[in-house]
């Protein structure tokens, strides 16, 4: 059994997250323990609850510690199956996060599959559902691996609410390794701002905030999508933007919250947009967390460049190597752009 240490590195949920993937996928059983040791709230909370069970039914593991508040789990998979699947984080949960575990284990499933979640698509502490469908979705399919998704329903915290549908019609078993060092020249910038139960100008606010920032910074018009509804449970609002490369795609986001201006939510988005842009660098903050799960599943090596290191991206490389014993080199301090290579 592989023994992980959740209080390591940043100490939260993704080293929850990443290690149960992995264990999934290997067929290793994995125990953590000392889950979110680092936050004023230890132990699992229900939306890692719900990625535990949905991970767990997908692959009929058998787990230990399955329960809120618990410090420690013991994960025992079998095999990871398609079909239809539907979950739900409760409140509002985040559904990107619950994804984040889920996504690679799909790509393993022995037949098609489709899941649905329900909880928070655009909650704080967490990516946007936008930025999963628009930033993530786009860079696995450059290592083979393409899923859907279709938003049914926002949800916002406090109430959630929301539904996701995830589609993978060929899960291909595997994932190709790739260098994300040359990002090629600059396409087109997207942007879909959203607002529900809300007046329709906070939405366009956020926007036209966001396009002022990246007309004047990056010189490009960006296309604009704006959403409007009422189908939610509460009121909440949002924008991701999302920089479209020849070889790459980078994203940010930002949310509304009570008393903050819509012009400040988009100006927060397109100020993260330009500040990893101008690094030069082939991968977003988020995404230097997120892809190299998908690289250490490779054959090869594969390198990245960066326009944030951060404490997640330590994390995540130093556990990959932990459990699927491959290695890397990292080159770069922490708060600025960076360069890895895995070596797999």
């Amino acid at each position: 059994m592989v023994e992980i240490d959740g209080s390591m590195g940043e100490g939260g949920g993704q080293i929850l997250r990443t290690a149960l993937a992995l264990s999934a996928i290997t067929g290793k059983p994995m125990r953590v323990y000392n889950i979110r040791a680092r936050r004023d709230n230890p132990g699992l909370r229900p939306q890692h609850l719900t990625a535990v069970k949905a991970i767990a039914q997908i692959c009929n593991a058998r787990v230990k510690g399955a329960e809120v508040g618990s410090m420690t789990l013991e994960f025992y998979p079998s095999t990871i199956r398609g079909g239809s699947y539907i979950f739900d984080v409760g409140t509002a949960g985040s559904v990107p996060l619950v994804l984040q575990a889920l996504l690679p284990v799909l790509a393993f499933a022995d037949k098609p599959v489709t899941v649905k979640i329900r909880g928070g698509t655009d909650v704080p502490m967490a990516p946007t559902i936008d930025y999963v469908r628009e930033v993530l979705a786009r860079l696995t399919e450059t290592l083979g691996y393409k899923f859907a998704v279709r938003v049914e329903r926002r949800g916002h915290y406090p109430k959630g609410g929301g539904m996701v549908t995830v589609t993978v019609d060929q899960p291909p078993g595997g994932f190709k390794a790739r260098d994300f060092i040359e990002r090629g020249e600059l396409r087109e910038i997207a942007l879909r701002s959203h607002a529900v139960k809300l007046p329709r100008h906070v939405a366009e606010r956020q926007a036209n905030s966001a396009t002022a920032i990246l007309r004047e910074k990056l010189r490009i018009e960006p296309r604009v999508e704006i959403e409007h509804g009422e189908d939610t449970l509460g009121p909440g609002s949002g924008i991701t933007i999302w920089a479209i490369f020849d070889n790459t795609i980078m994203g940010s986001d930002s949310l509304g919250a009570p008393g903050k201006k819509a012009e400040i939510v988009g100006r927060e988005a397109a100020e993260k947009l330009v500040e990893d842009v101008t690094t030069g660098a082939t991968l977003d903050r988020h995404a230097s967390d997120m892809i190299p799960l998908y690289l250490a599943l490779a054959k090869g090596t594969s390198r990245i460049h960066g326009a944030k290191l951060t404490l997640h991206t330590i994390t995540v490389l130093e556990l990959l190597k932990q459990t699927l014993e491959i290695q890397y080199t990292l080159e770069g301090n922490e708060g600025k752009p960076f360069k890895a290579t895995l070596y797999c």
